[in-house]
């Protein structure tokens, strides 16, 4: 499921710590979530026609609405959704009752896993329907123009069922001497050969109609209504026809030489396909592999530090190097492999089927024959290596710009390695390949915790009421092998080895640091720093920063501790004890993502934050949407009733900003205001 998604649920539960439990642990998995709740009829008319729901999670048990009567109440509206059980434990009677009444799966409370994996399918289940719906759309306004094009076009063009017409257009008709398509009924295409041709056209029909594979083309006698005769190519593509599969046939009079047409698919210098052709054969390559064929491949091959090669031997040579580099190529081709170039000096090979060792075999051969080879250019005589990446090619990446795109990755890593150099993608090795990755990614993350990997930025937070002193929120980077990488990144790798709370306390040491140099400026100044869950049950942290903060003796600089509100809702006992041994010790407190549950506020009853950081969920496009701008205003009203301050990150425009302002925010963040900048 792309994680881009926000997915609207809509939860019929009498329990409202019980919905917002889930909600939390859906945001944990990182699935963005935008939730309602209604326990009655009426609740539930009025969420239904607010939020348009995508999944509508329900709880058998409660009492105040029936199934059926939900049902009803969503079928009303004529929306697509999925409806899920919300179950203790599965109980088959309780199971069959939901199914029976419309369910489209069930999620047991006591299996987060289950749940999950549920919610993912059935909300991917729910996205397909609606992208299918749009594809027929789409596909029925597509064969009205296809059919509009038929009869305009001047190509003669027949579609044929079994042997029989069952389309043709006007072209078709004047080509054989037909007055209207009445005449064509129930004739055999057959009918339209001469009888020399007659039985190379009939095995070809009956490959397609197996789908084998068959040749294109076919060039034959034709035969005309009153019994002339022309010469004819005819072109054949699979098609269909008021739903039903047939078979596109093309009759062209004007005759292209096959010779001539083979030379203009051919690279003038290297011999091989152009890119025109070689396209082509990458695309039949992949409609093969969408049909199950299995065992093929794409790899593209370059020559190593082009550049250095035609800069030592001259521009006008660099043909001739080409040519006879692809020569090592076309040695190796098996009789249904095709090579063909793609770019300057990049030439793409489609492997046939094989087994992956014989591919990498083939790799292994011609990197052997490159090297080997003495190449001529002009008076020069110089060798060469060859990098080669691809990507295996199966149902899965059975998709033209998909595949280019990974044998292109996997061209450059391994041009990034250093010549000579391999790289392969395996669609089924991608856990494997993700495995070793993490292990690189950690080795790295230990290695930036003892040295200076990681770097600290801060992004201005800027007051709306002129609070006096700068606000800054503490933003970590890790140096990575091609400069530096974002926490999204490596700190779901960090959390899952518990390094969290050591990278916590890193940046927490900085972030005091920063301060004490400010403070000997006599500048006034507020950090937010985040604060991972590992930390809130790390029992030696408060110790520690009091010990810190009574070293730096800070008189004008103030640390904020924030975490998500998802996160404290998980985690409610330790995070409230934790924010009250920091307010003991003169610190303060942020709640990140607050107003995306239920009942935001209810939270505040247990712990007391100080500052409250908008969803940034209402942020976008703010100014198209009346009712975020609504919420907002809602939020910052009830905040200042219980004298917290609020803050609007992701702000991204200056119209956004007024909004904010008129709807009493304290303090807004974003790009637009600010770009996040080196703590010094």
């Amino acid at each position: 499921m792309k994680k881009d998604y926000v997915i609207k649920i809509l939860f019929v539960e009498s329990s409202l710590e019980e919905a917002e439990q889930i909600i939390s642990l859906l945001r944990n998995t990182g699935i963005a979530v935008r939730p309602a709740r209604a326990t009655n009829v009426e609740q539930m008319q009025a969420a239904v026609n607010e939020l348009e729901p995508d999944v509508v999670m329900f709880d058998p048990a409660i009492t105040s609405i029936s199934l059926e009567d939900a049902v009803k109440v969503l079928d009303a509206y004529g929306r697509d959704y999925s409806l899920l059980g919300l179950v203790n434990s599965i109980d088959n009677q309780v199971v069959a009752d939901l199914f029976v009444h419309g369910a489209r799966g069930v999620a047991s409370r006591s299996q987060p896993k289950q749940l999950i994996a549920v919610l993912q399918r059935e909300f991917d289940s729910l996205q397909t329907r609606r992208q299918v719906r749009r594809l027929e759309t789409a596909l029925r306004e597509s064969e009205r123009r296809c059919d509009a094009l038929l009869d305009s076009s001047t190509d003669a063009i027949a579609y044929v069922h079994e042997g029989m017409h069952v389309r043709a257009n006007h072209a078709y008709l004047e080509t054989f001497g037909y007055e209207s398509f009445d005449d064509l009924l129930g004739l055999p295409v057959l009918d339209m050969i001469d009888s020399a041709n007659a039985d190379e056209f009939k095995s070809l029909l009956r490959g397609h109609a197996r789908q084998e594979k068959t040749p294109s083309q076919l060039t034959l006698h034709a035969r005309r209504a009153d019994g002339s005769q022309f010469d004819a190519t005819v072109e054949f593509a699979p098609a269909t026809f008021e739903g039903e599969p047939c078979l596109q046939i093309v009759f062209r009079r004007q005759l292209v030489d096959q010779a001539v047409l083979e030379q203009l698919q051919r690279d003038p210098v290297t011999g091989l396909f152009n890119r025109a052709r070689m396209l082509e054969a990458i695309d039949d390559a992949v409609t093969a592999a969408a049909k199950g064929k299995k065992g093929q491949s794409l790899l593209l091959i370059e020559p190593d530090n082009w550049a250095s090669l035609v800069g030592g031997i001259g521009l006008g040579k660099a043909d001739e190097l080409l040519s006879g580099f692809a020569d090592r190529i076309r040695m190796l081709l098996g009789a249904d492999d095709v090579a063909g170039m793609l770019a300057e000096h990049t030439l793409g090979v489609v492997l046939d089927s094989r087994p992956d060792e014989a591919i990498r075999e083939w790799i292994a051969k011609l990197q052997h024959s490159v090297s080997n080879e003495i190449f001529d250019a002009g008076s020069r005589s110089i060798t060469v290596t060859t990098s080669i990446g691809g990507s295996l090619l199966g149902e899965k990446n059975a998709n033209t710009e998909l595949l280019l795109n990974q044998a292109s990755q996997a061209l450059r890593t391994a041009q990034s390695l250093g010549g000579s150099q391999v790289e392969l993608h395996d669609p089924a090795a991608r856990e494997k390949a993700d495995e070793e990755r993490e292990r690189y990614w950690l080795e790295l993350l230990r290695k930036a915790l003892t040295g200076e990997g990681l770097v600290l930025y801060h992004q201005q937070t800027i007051s709306l009421q002129d609070a006096e002193g700068d606000y800054s929120e503490i933003l970590l980077r890790m140096n990575g092998p091609q400069g530096e990488v974002l926490p999204g990144f490596f700190m779901p790798i960090a959390e899952k080895h518990n390094l969290t709370s050591a990278i916590d306390r890193w940046v927490l040491d900085q972030a005091i640091k920063a301060l004490q140099e400010r403070e000997s400026q006599g500048q006034p100044t507020t950090f937010f720093v985040k604060l991972t869950a590992a930390s809130l049950e790390d029992d030696s942290l408060l110790s520690w920063l009091g010990t810190r903060l009574k070293q730096a003796a800070l008189k004008r600089g103030q640390l904020v501790l924030e975490m998500t509100e998802s996160k404290v809702m998980t985690l409610l006992r330790p995070a409230q004890e934790f924010v009250n041994g920091w307010k003991k010790l003169g610190g303060r407190f942020a709640l990140e993502q607050f107003g995306s549950g239920l009942n935001s506020f209810q939270l505040l009853n247990h712990i007391d934050a100080d500052y409250l950081k908008i969803d940034r969920s209402y942020m976008a496009d703010l100014p198209q949407h009346p009712e975020s701008q609504k919420k907002v205003a809602e939020i910052c009203q009830q905040a200042r009733e219980l004298k917290r301050q609020t803050i609007a990150e992701w702000v991204e425009d200056a119209t956004s900003t007024s909004l904010l302002f008129a709807c009493g925010v304290d303090f807004v963040q974003g790009n637009f205001l600010q770009q996040p900048q080196r703590l010094e």
